[in-house]
């Protein structure tokens, strides 16, 4: 007597899905990972590797990544691209290094208020700024670049962020404006050695600029700090 079939239960899609048998789980990505990954990503569109559309979507790809499985893809046509699985960099001596990078991240935060980055001072390679219904200044033709790429990641909601750059380094950036305003003005510096400056970013009912200032050049205060360390 032939024994009637017996229907299959089909799993449930809305279940979690185990990993393979003997296949390790996938290693959830850090903010620190994100991080490195999109310092890579600045470091190629610096370089001319990426333009800056491919930047945009290519950073995109990296914040949306919760895995480093997802992150690998993103950089693997790009150098240093095992740089996710690995412990950030120490940081550079301050002299000026066009290759390395140093000094800590500066947080610039203006909520009903206003507030100001400017002078001869050291800066690091990444800058953040966040404006609500406040104004936010950043003048780096002053500054000490101690390192080639200077990234600046720039937020205005209601507000306003303007830069300006010595007129001899690369202004490079990406971004975007809801009802408001994101303008880089990008220029090249004749010297391949020069600082570059990426601004990152997007405006909502508010402005972000960022520009060279005319007059104002990194190279003559770089020989002013090296004859002040000859002793001249």
């Amino acid at each position: 007597m032939d024994l009637e079939k017996q229907p299959q239960k089909q799993p449930d899609p809305r279940a979690p899905q185990s990993a393979a048998p003997g296949s390790a789980p996938a290693m959830r990505a850090s903010d620190a990972d994100r991080d490195r990954v999109a310092d890579i990503l600045g470091n190629a569109l610096a370089e001319g590797r990426l333009d800056a559309e491919e930047h945009g979507e290519r950073i995109d790809a990296v914040y949306r990544a919760k895995t480093l499985a997802e992150l690998e893809p993103i950089v693997s046509d790009l150098p240093a691209q095992t740089a996710p699985a690995g412990p950030r960099p120490a940081a550079a001596p301050a002299a000026y290094d066009p290759a390395g990078a140093a000094g800590q991240e500066d947080r610039l935060v203006a909520v009903f208020s206003s507030t100001t980055l400017r002078g001869r001072r050291r800066i690091g390679p990444r800058t953040t700024a966040f404006s609500l219904f406040g104004n936010i200044e950043i003048d780096l033709t002053e500054a000490t670049f101690t390192q080639r790429l200077t990234t600046i990641d720039a937020t205005s909601v209601f507000g306003n962020v303007e830069i300006r750059v010595p007129e001899n380094v690369s202004l490079r950036g990406t971004g975007g404006g809801v009802f408001g305003n994101f303008e880089v003005k990008t220029s090249e510096a004749e010297d391949p050695e020069a600082p570059v400056v990426v601004v990152n970013g997007y405006s909502v009912f508010g402005n972000v600029e960022a520009r060279p200032k005319r007059g104002k050049r990194v190279a003559d205060l770089l020989h002013d700090k090296l004859r002040k360390h000859l002793g001249h």
